[in-house]
């Protein structure tokens, strides 16, 4: 994703400038017969010695008037150019051409130009004196007894420019080679033109794949004109995305066309290496940006203060690399704010740095770009590892199953991508094969590296808590799920999941599921495997299938362990060994054990075993017809049993007689004493296909979410769901029996969610109804359509009632009351043409509706911010 704002056009001669072709770092021009031999050769070597690509005319003898087509082209694909004035210089036409022609591309193009007075007086360059003086009143001479008269006009006209151009060149800053030794002048105009060129074209990189619309986003962010004083833009993304390379590339495109520019890279990895590493930093972006003054200066807060003072009086174009803290970013830019024009690039894996910086803080008007570099799509990143693993951008013959496998693990890595594709060169496929499955163990230690840093700089161990357990448990898992389950864990996720999200850790889906990278995710796993590599028992997670059913098979778990996760589903049958039946005894010596995922297990034995410190518990598909009642249920907050056997869940006291006894137990022997499920807040029964009836509601105090989804035989949902005072969301989405919906549901006042879908195929019909008024169910209403015959709770933020063959008749025509409704979803149903409900102030209306029906009703909308629809898509409908 790149998020850019406030985009205004480039002037004529930035566009030109960016669409320049360069083939030179320098081009030199000097008089052959005065210093070719001497210093214009000497300055050559150096410039080539610094890897500085410059041309040279090696032709000793001019031939014919006009310049060489070789010598223009050059001048015109060249970034700088040096002219050395010497003695003769203006005795050569071809010299007196080229300057002109390089003033012209300093004009038009902003070319650097260094002119170097070698032995000669600026003062006798601008007035035409001395030498210059005696070469011009030649040229003079030759054009007054030049007797074709067009001749004689061009050469009129080529003299003015020649003036000019002498007078213009001389009033640049330049070096002076009077004085002082030749070696020193010519290292002073290398280190020059080599820190105004900024990067290099010997140093050109690469294409960057799949960047092309970031490169021009940022570009045009760039050349944009804006006057704002604080322009800075922020790359953010996970280490090795690519935000360095990113950086280089476009400041390569662009540094020549600012008065200044610095490049400052690994600025956090500087700073941790060596102790003064800031102090250093700050001397070479003043170096970068001033004058070459050596200041005698130890003093971080002193030079914040001399950078701050020169950053205002100049237009600059920095890129500061890796800012890892506040601290780094305030000691390099300050607070004063930036010379208007100038522009800052910031790259970091922390997302929230730049906007709480000083210079942010001041009432100086600022701007702030952020680009969130996310990984390369499928393609970009197989391409990316054929070049470096093939040399070629397709996978060789007979490795493109194994070349997509990796390219799928990398999901889009930039670093992984070069990094493994440069170390399975040269490989064969048995070798790839072993190093994927390798890799699934323990990540690369160049990635691992790249990534930990990001997880090093979180601020707290909290954090990196909240980090493993997501990493390990809670990837694609709806963030209120998680965050009820981990606060209960004492885990601080509010803060801690906006640190994970600004350092590019975890992200939050469309469908507000906790989003990892695939890479990001095996650090934060292999954290925990490193706890004990060899010994998994004994580690904090276990989320590997194998391990987790050889330590419950073994019973090698241990009090170390905090969450375990099981599916019997995901263990190879190749790799087992011995009996697959399990026992709960296994869970003896796991105390601290809050987080337990056994799904699709057989475990046989007493569930007292269980520790009582259990917060989350899933048994998707759980062999038995009721819970057991020894399950340790005082602290749980969730309570998964999707996929299950269960045929009745009823926690009251009306629950079958066969049960009474062992549910005294676990609600308490009278109503004084506390629920045991006191602390349930998310209870999820989908798929459960043997469920009849749901109850008890008055023993869930705490519930908060209920997920009963596709319970294709649930009959009845007891009404002392009212209860639940504190229920957020319902979800009875295909309950295709469901005689009715409870009328009590209506009474509930914190109900934000109401999900339907699906649970009336036959005729039915909405009524509203006020649940505080003295009316009671209406009496008018045949049984066959009274599904939906309740009053809609006033809290509703989401309802859903789709598939349920509601009609134009049957739909209720006053929604008024539902102020806060903010989505309405009516897919699927015989609704042909708007309802008056409609016309109140709705965020998102869904309908499934073919296109002619559409037109009759969608002009009479006249309120709410948005509206969508959902059209067909099959041809045939259309």
């Amino acid at each position: 994703m790149v998020v850019l704002t406030e985009h205004s056009s480039g002037s004529p001669s930035s566009s030109s400038s960016h669409d320049h072709t360069y083939r030179y770092d320098v081009f030199l021009s000097f008089r052959g017969a005065d210093t070719r031999n001497s210093f214009t050769d000497h300055l050559y070597n150096a410039l080539v010695d610094a890897g500085i690509i410059t041309f040279l005319d090696d032709e000793e003898i001019e031939t014919g008037e006009q310049l060489k087509p070789e010598l223009e082209s050059a001048i015109q694909s060249s970034r700088a150019s040096i002219i050395v004035l010497s003695k003769n210089y203006a005795s050569s036409t071809w010299c007196l051409d080229e300057l002109v022609l390089i003033l012209e591309q300093k004009t038009k193009f902003n070319q650097i130009v260094i002119p170097i007075f070698y032995d000669v007086e600026p003062t006798h360059v601008r007035k035409q004196q001395s030498s210059f003086g005696e070469a011009m009143e030649k040229h003079k001479k030759r054009m007054e007894t030049e007797s074709d008269a067009d001749k004689r006009t061009e050469l009129a006209e080529k003299m003015e420019s020649w003036k000019r151009a002498l007078t213009q060149v001389a009033d640049l800053k330049g070096k002076d080679a009077k004085d002082g030794k030749e070696t020193e002048l010519i290292k002073e105009v290398v280190t020059n033109i080599h820190r105004r060129l900024g990067v290099l074209l010997s140093n050109t990189l690469p294409r960057l794949i799949g960047r092309d619309h970031y490169i021009e986003s940022i570009s045009s962010w760039l050349v944009d004109g804006s006057c704002n004083a604080n322009d800075i833009l922020t790359i953010v993304g996970i280490g090795g995305i690519g935000k360095t390379s990113l950086a280089k590339y476009v400041f390569q495109l662009h540094s020549t066309k600012f008065h200044k520019s610095s490049f400052i890279e690994g600025i956090n990895t500087r700073c941790r290496e060596k102790f003064t590493g800031l102090l250093g930093l700050q001397k070479q972006l003043h170096g970068d940006i001033s004058k070459k003054i050596q200041l005698q200066v130890n003093d971080v807060s002193v030079y914040t203060s001399i950078l701050e003072n020169a950053l205002v009086h100049k237009k600059v174009f920095i890129v500061l690399d890796d800012i890892g803290s506040l601290d780094q970013l305030d000691a390099l830019i300050g607070s004063k704010g930036l010379h208007r024009g100038s522009k800052v690039i910031v790259t970091t894996n922390d997302m929230s740095l730049t906007e709480r910086c000083a210079l942010f803080n001041t009432q100086v008007q600022s701007k702030h770009t952020e680009v969130l570099l996310d990984g390369l799509w499928e393609s970009k990143s197989l391409e990316l590892l054929c070049i470096h693993a093939f040399k070629s951008q397709n996978p060789k013959e007979g490795y493109k199953e194994v070349s997509e496998k990796l390219a799928k693990y990398c999901d889009g890595h930039p670093l992984a991508l070069e990094v493994l594709g440069r170390s399975l060169y040269k490989r064969d496929v048995a070798y790839w094969e072993e190093c994927i499955e390798g890799l699934k163990k323990e990540p690369h230690s160049r990635i691992k590296g790249a990534l930990k840093m990001s997880v090093d700089s979180l601020p707290s161990e909290n954090d990196k808590d909240l980090f493993k357990h997501i990493a390990c448990f809670f990837v694609g898992t709806d963030r209120y799920v998680s965050e009820t389950i981990l606060k209960a864990c004492n885990i601080n996720t509010r803060s801690g999941i906006t640190h994970l999200t600004e350092r590019c850790l975890l992200s939050t889906a469309w469908n507000n599921t906790l989003m990892m990278h695939q890479l990001v995710q095996d650090i934060g796993r292999d954290l925990v495997r490193q706890e004990s590599p060899y010994k998994p028992g004994e580690r904090s997670r276990l989320w590997c299938h194998e391990e987790s059913f050889e330590v419950l098979q073994h019973k090698k778990g241990t009090e170390n362990l905090i969450g375990l996760a099981f599916d019997m589903r995901m263990l190879r049958k190749e790799n087992l060994r011995g009996s697959l039946e399990l026992k709960t005894d296994a869970f003896i010596k796991m105390d601290s054990l809050k987080l337990l995922r056994l799904d699709f297990v057989k475990i046989n034995g007493s569930y007292k075993y269980i520790s009582k410190e259990l917060r989350w518990l899933s048994m998707h598909g759980f062999q038995f017809k009721s819970i057991p009642l020894d399950i340790p249920m005082e602290n749980l907050v969730a309570l998964d049993m999707s996929y299950s056997n269960i045929e009745s869940f009823d926690m009251s006291y009306s629950y079958s007689q066969r049960f009474v006894s062992g549910l005294k137990w676990l609600i308490g022997s009278s109503s004084k004493e506390k629920p045991l499920l006191r602390s349930l807040k998310i209870l999820d029964l989908s798929f459960c296909e043997q469920l009849h009836s749901l109850g008890g509601f008055l023993e869930l105090p705490a519930l908060e979410w209920l997920i009963v989804r596709n319970c294709i035989r649930l009959i009845e949902v007891c009404e002392s769901i009212e209860q639940c005072v504190d229920l957020l969301h319902v979800d009875l989405r295909y309950c295709y029996k469901l005689k009715n919906v409870p009328i009590s549901i209506g009474k509930l006042k914190k109900i934000k969610t109401l999900l339907l879908d699906g649970c009336s195929p036959r005729q039915s019909q909405i009524e509203m109804w006020d649940m505080n008024s003295s009316q009671s169910s209406p009496s008018t209403i045949p049984s066959d359509l009274k599904f939906f015959t309740f009053s809609l709770p006033r809290s509703l933020i989401r309802l859903s009632l789709a598939n349920n063959n509601l009609s134009n008749e049957s739909f209720p025509m006053d929604l008024s009351c539902l102020s806060m409704l903010e989505e309405l979803w009516l897919d699927n149903n015989p609704i042909v043409s708007i309802p008056i409900c409609m016309h109140y102030e709705f965020g998102v209306c869904n309908m499934f509706y073919q296109v002619n029906e559409m037109r009759d009703w969608i002009s009479s909308r006249s309120k709410g911010s948005s509206i969508s629809f959902t059209i067909l898509s099959s041809p045939n409908k259309l």
